[in-house]
């Protein structure tokens, strides 16, 4: 049996970002993990995506 356990994934999440933020930045994150159910790395995964999406078009 393989050592390693988990759900199998087509995207990896094998890398690491480090960031500062504000106290204000991190009551904001929080904010929105709590009110969506989500994880600060989702969160900060779809506002990537949303900055990205706008400067495509």
């Amino acid at each position: 049996m393989s050592p390693r356990t988990g759900r199998p994934t087509d995207n990896p999440k094998t890398l690491n970002t480090r960031i500062r933020m504000s106290q204000d930045d991190i009551d904001k994150l929080e904010y929105c993990c709590k009110v969506t159910g989500k994880v600060k790395s989702e969160i900060i995964r779809e506002g990537i995506d949303k900055v990205y999406n706008e400067l495509k078009k």
